[in-house]
């Protein structure tokens, strides 16, 4: 009989930027290395649900529920409500991607953390998720028989906030797609360009525009530095999430608002080569678990200029360049001066593909797998 490791896929089912990509590039990793295993899905809002082809063929647990009922049925495990171990019968492992965990009494489970932002900065989430991070998320961690961490920088943070043990927590770091690589084709270029309306020389950051992710930085800088490249424009990729209202507002009073193009939320098959167009790469967040918008902007050749919050600076080392996060000077004078030095940039970039060519998927994929083996086995 088969191990079953069915994995939560309800970020696929909801898109929620890092948390979908990293479920989808995980489960698609596993079965790839591991082409005879029994894997399957749960997710929940199934008769609205639409998964990418490439899953369709597995097994499935799933729920009509929507989010917020869902998120209350997994968390009422934890006080007098029935557990879950009926729902996921025949299942020999769970494994949380995105921070919800039933509490299953005979099922091991393995929970991905990826940060602890509610808890730490709860001011970038909306009132009702800080509500239900800061009462589950601790028991959600206690209760996982084994724990991965997307970066040291997590587990640290898990330590010192929770005071979980160090030997319950395996790091695993995020990996990036051979989909992500130098696009040096001109009629590509030209056509990811046009497509967008873009001018040849341009600063790109792709994120979910919600203050964590301090836009706001990027911008006051791009503003100092504007008189002086004026054929160059600052390009924001990404859906809005939450809590944006005060940097739109900034945006519409800046005077350099009309070289500012909100691109919303760019298709995958479209970033590789709007990040190859881009002349620097700017990542100014506040605080990342992981971090992997820099490291795919480095696998292709784009020179990066990214904040100091302690996950980046250890994900990108020393093949980009640091700024401290809230500094607009240093932010201005470090992107001037990339832009008027290519020799730097061609450094930069070069160190920043051989920085990236570290983290892949199928090493991810690899060494999860011997995490659900510890966690069934010491059940």
């Amino acid at each position: 009989m088969k191990t079953r490791i069915c994995i939560e896929a309800s970020p696929l089912i909801s898109p929620r930027a890092g948390l979908s990509r990293y479920a989808h590039n995980l489960i698609q990793a596993l079965l790839r290395i591991h082409r005879d295993g029994d894997y399957a899905l749960s997710y929940n809002r199934a008769p609205t649900a639409s998964l990418s082809h490439a899953f369709r063929h597995l097994p499935s647990y799933t729920s009509n529920l929507h989010d917020k009922t869902w998120r209350a049925r997994n968390a009422i495990t934890y006080f007098s409500g029935p557990s879950m171990d009926e729902f996921y019968e025949g299942v020999s492992l769970f494994h949380s991607t995105a921070h919800l965990l039933p509490k299953l009494n005979t099922i091991p489970t393995v929970l991905t953390l990826h940060d602890l932002i509610p808890l730490l900065l709860p001011r970038y989430h909306k009132p009702l998720n800080r509500l239900f991070f800061r009462l589950m998320l601790p028991k959600f961690l206690k209760h996982a028989d084994e724990i991965i961490a997307v970066s040291h920088t997590t587990k640290r943070d898990a330590i010192a906030l929770l005071g979980l043990p160090p030997d319950h927590i395996t790091v695993i770091p995020e990996g990036v797609t051979h989909d992500f690589r130098p696009i040096t084709d001109e009629n590509t270029l030209a056509y990811i360009r046009n497509s967008y309306g873009l001018p040849r020389s341009y600063i790109l950051c792709v994120s979910t525009i919600e203050p964590r992710k301090n836009h706001i930085t990027l911008l006051r800088a791009f503003e100092r530095i504007a008189d002086h490249h004026t054929e160059l424009a600052l390009v924001l990729a990404g859906a809005t999430g939450w809590l944006y209202d005060d940097f739109m507002v900034a945006l519409s009073n800046s005077p350099v608002r009309h070289r500012v193009r909100l691109l919303g939320k760019v298709p995958d098959r479209d970033l590789p080569a709007l990040l190859s167009a881009a002349t620097i790469f700017a990542f100014p967040s506040h605080y990342e678990g992981f971090g992997l918008p820099p490291l795919e902007a480095m696998a292709c050749s784009t020179p990066v200029i990214c904040s100091s919050a302690p996950s980046l600076t250890e994900v990108v080392g020393d093949a980009a360049i640091i700024c401290p996060t809230t500094d607009i000077n240093a932010w201005s004078d470090q992107l001037s001066h990339l832009l008027e030095t290519p020799a730097k940039r061609e450094l930069l970039a070069a160190a920043g593909k051989t920085q990236a060519s570290n983290f892949s998927w199928d090493s991810a994929a690899l060494l999860t797998r011997t995490v659900y083996e510890r966690a069934i086995t010491s059940k």
